[in-house]
């Protein structure tokens, strides 16, 4: 394994945990999401330390790129509203030879076969696999759900199953690094409405109940209202987040169906062409039990992907730049996880006024995607250079795969 790459963060007066910090190659990070940090660092029942991975960046509730262990407790906004969002990609027998001249016949058809942005599916138009999938895996946990909690029956929930959503969300086309350049599908989305309902449900009850007893006030940031274990929100919480994680997950499954489905009915691609085993599936926003520093926690990764050893992560890097699929080396300073991503180093009001349509198309060349000014706060640009970003955790996983991608779509 590399030498260990953190390096570890000023305390502050009030930090009852240290901050390592895995951003020796990016840019320093900003003042808004050290404060984040540091606030974090105060709260009592943070186990160990609070690790940093080098895709950090503002966030709600805590840093996104950020994993911490907790102990009978957990802090809902720092979990987030995208719960269980993630990357799914798979390996095709298509190779660079077998593409068309152009791809936008591919992008089209995969647009029309997936709802994306704020789009799901009608009672008509719902593929009858996803229908299956929800009664077989969902259906009945979700009733019990809305047992508990009845605001949360009025949600896009099973309508959303297998669909994009909006924002970073995107699917893609990508060449591997291989003599052959194998070409990959692979994409990025969540739990959707559903899982930001979810999230937002819980953030305020957390809010609530810290404020009828006089504790919210106390807090260096509201987004840090947490439920604590042995009450009956916080056993409704994890119940609700692990069915969350679990949409996501199927989500994702059910989207790259529709996506292999949608790019054979084109006839652009070699008919008979196949998916192979090599496929990953994995969340980057999430929280569930580990052991970690000798205690059983509840360990949140809020950006970040597992990176035990062996595990197979996907770093994406912005649209028109590399990603990676990764081997996880099984950093035990990093509670085993790695970065999600490059990390944004611009809020996408920013973007919009330092970019023009010109550069984003200059940034996108030979990439098949969209070039308008509705995509400009997603040009690479906005975000960090994907190769520091990997440089400055080369002690948190290996890479196997490097991937370029030919086409992207957009949520």
């Amino acid at each position: 394994m590399a030498t260990s790459l953190f390096q570890t963060i000023a305390r502050s007066a009030k930090a009852v945990v240290p901050i390592k910090a895995w951003t020796r190659f990016v840019p320093q990070i900003e003042t808004a999401a050290l404060d984040q940090l540091h606030n974090l660092s105060t709260m009592p029942f943070v186990h160990s330390h609070v690790a940093v991975m080098p895709d950090v960046h503002h966030g709600k509730g805590s840093t996104i790129g950020t994993v911490f262990p907790t102990t009978n407790a957990i802090i809902p906004a720092a979990v987030g509203v995208d719960i269980g969002c993630g990357m799914c990609a798979v390996r095709t027998s298509v190779t660079a030879n077998d593409l068309p001249q152009s791809l936008k016949k591919l992008r089209t058809a995969i647009e029309s076969k997936v709802p994306v942005g704020m789009a799901g599916f009608t009672t008509s138009s719902v593929p009858k696999a996803n229908v299956a999938a929800w009664d077989a895996t969902l259906k009945t946990d979700f009733e019990r759900l809305c047992s508990m909690h009845p605001s949360l029956e009025k949600t896009n929930n099973m309508l959303h199953l297998g669909t994009l959503g909006t924002g970073n969300h995107f699917i893609e086309m990508c060449l591997d690094n291989t003599l052959a350049q194998n070409v990959w599908i692979m994409l990025h989305s969540g739990s959707r409405g559903v899982g930001n309902k979810i999230g937002t449900h819980f953030i305020d009850i957390a809010k609530k109940d810290m404020r009828k007893t006089h504790m919210l006030q106390a807090l260096p940031d509201a987004d840090l209202a947490y439920l604590q274990e042995g009450t009956q929100h916080f056993e409704d919480y994890v119940f609700a987040v692990g069915w969350a994680q679990r949409f996501a997950f199927l989500n994702r499954q059910l989207m790259m169906s529709q996506v292999v489905g949608a790019i054979r009915e084109t006839g652009d691609l070699p008919r008979d062409f196949t998916t192979d085993s090599f496929a990953v599936n994995c969340h980057h926003n999430y929280v569930q039990k580990e052991h970690h520093f000798g205690q059983d926690v509840y360990l949140t990764r809020k950006g970040a992907v597992r990176a035990g050893l062996g595990d197979l992560g996907i770093i994406p890097g912005s649209m028109g730049e590399k990603s990676y699929i990764v081997r996880g080396l099984g950093n035990k300073d990093s509670f085993e996880s790695c970065s999600h991503g490059a990390g944004r180093l611009m809020s996408r009001t920013a973007a919009k006024k330092q970019f023009t349509l010109a550069d984003h198309i200059e940034r996108t060349k030979g990439v098949e995607c969209r070039k308008d000014e509705a995509v400009i706060d997603e040009t690479p640009g906005c975000y960090k250079d994907i190769d520091a970003v990997m440089k400055s955790q080369e002690d948190l996983v290996e890479v196997l795969y490097t991937l370029k991608q030919v086409l992207c779509v957009k949520g």
